[in-house]
């Protein structure tokens, strides 16, 4: 069965971590993705056999920590134009390649979804721990990752004169609601 990802009840969640001599005073801002779309592919009784495949603009991303108002906009200055370069880069795309879902409860699956992250013009093989819900027509999965930006030949970023940067890490979360289609 096809499921439609409805990105209004979806969240995906980046958090950036702070390290340098003023890191105490720092943020580790957690970036909330506000454009993307995707599809899964899942039939229970064939769990193995499931496919997910995800789009984000990279020039979506807004802060959704508190903070001055000033260091939000140079936070989502640097992370859209620095970090993913979106205008260079507009997209980040997920396609999966195999899922080894197995049944832990009457429609709850785990399932590491092995595939390619598409991110700043490089592609990377990498492994996604998700679990899953089915319930009726609807299908939720939650569920990360660890990145490092290098692999995606990204440099961490710093401000201050180098005194305060960001981690090299980054952790990605999600949690997804998708519903069935009719197509």
């Amino acid at each position: 069965m096809l499921y439609r990802v409805d990105a209004s009840r979806s969240r995906f969640v980046a958090q950036a971590f702070a390290k340098g001599l003023l890191s105490a005073f720092g943020h580790n801002p957690r970036l909330a993705v506000r454009s993307f779309e995707g599809e899964v592919e899942f039939d229970p009784p064939a769990p193995n056999a499931a496919s997910l495949w995800m789009r984000a603009l990279a020039d979506s991303l807004v802060v959704i920590d508190a903070m001055s108002e000033k260091d939000r906009r140079e936070i989502e200055r640097v992370t859209r134009e620095e970090v993913p370069e979106a205008a260079r880069y507009p997209e980040v795309v997920f396609q999966s390649a195999f899922v080894t879902a197995s049944q832990v409860a009457e429609g709850r699956y785990q399932a590491p979804v092995a595939g390619n992250l598409s991110l700043h013009g490089v592609t990377r093989e990498l492994v996604i721990d998700a679990a899953a819900l089915v319930e009726g027509d609807e299908l939720r999965a939650h569920g990360g990752i660890s990145l490092r930006l290098t692999d995606f030949n990204i440099r961490p970023v710093s401000v201050a004169g180098g005194l305060l940067k960001l981690k090299d890490e980054v952790q990605l979360s999600f949690d997804i609601l998708a519903h069935a289609s009719g197509d």
